[in-house]
């Protein structure tokens, strides 16, 4: 081979090795940042299941504060025990799941937390979108489903959402009851008040025993004609006796 030959070879060579490397370079950065769900050999109905979250950071100038996790059918805020996350993160149940959030992590520095769930649903898969929050205001949605994998303006990469693939349910594994609910703070009216009538104890009864005191005369306490009575017989004695003394001194 002729040595320019063999130079116009070696510079095409270089090109598409160069041509080669930028395609690898653009296509690995979205698809090296993934949100993820892991619980080592969950099974559908388990109870008191570790569930460990992860979210890559995506941004090179602002840092992670708070990730909304949206739970999938089966499973409610009532059923899930924060277990652990980042230093001084808190998490706060809303009404389609929940939220952990805290101090900003450093750049480039991804978000991890594990919950406890009470009972798994019977079901083959979990998924649970995500929203990833940033400093500056920057939010990564995390919901693409695999249907669906390319993001808001048609990229193709997308944000998938995490997702727990379940085994089958064990023998005999059976739904728990519900997470009990807080009572209201309302007294429930009693049965006796509920139909009408009024409990032993209350105004009726108290009512009854006025009623003792009284005869079938309009309801007139029966004191009353014992001490018209009375003043009837002292009166008349002390006119009786005001006439004999008139009479003695005459």
């Amino acid at each position: 081979m002729h040595r320019p030959t063999l130079v116009r070879s070696v510079r095409r060579l270089g090109a598409l090795t160069a041509v080669t490397l930028a395609v690898a370079v653009a296509t690995a950065g979205p698809a090296a940042a993934h949100a993820e769900v892991e619980a080592e050999g969950a099974r559908a109905l388990d109870q008191n299941v570790a569930l460990t979250f992860s979210a890559a950071s995506e941004s090179s100038s602002a840092g992670i504060t708070e990730l909304e996790v949206i739970l999938p059918k089966g499973v409610t805020a009532d059923d899930i025990t924060y277990k652990e996350g980042p230093e001084g993160w808190k998490l706060e149940p809303t009404s389609r799941g929940y939220t952990v959030s805290g101090a900003k992590l450093d750049v480039g520095e991804d978000a991890e937390h594990v919950v406890v769930v009470r009972q798994l649903p019977d079901v083959k898969e979990l998924v649970f979108k995500t929203l990833q929050s940033y400093s500056d205001g920057r939010v990564d949605r995390w919901i693409g489903l695999e249907d669906n994998a390319e993001d808001d303006h048609g990229h193709g990469h997308g944000h998938p959402a995490p997702v727990l693939q379940l085994k089958p349910a064990a023998p005999g594994a059976k739904p728990v009851s519900p997470s009990p609910t807080q009572e209201p703070t309302t007294a429930a009216p009693s049965p006796d008040t509920a139909s009408g009538e009024q409990a032993p104890g209350t105004s009726e009864e108290s009512g009854a025993a006025v009623a003792d005191d009284t005869d079938g005369d309009g309801g007139m306490p029966l004191a009353v004609p014992f001490g018209i009575g009375a003043a009837v017989i002292v009166l008349g004695g002390g006119a009786w006796w005001f006439r004999s003394r008139r009479s003695g001194s005459a």
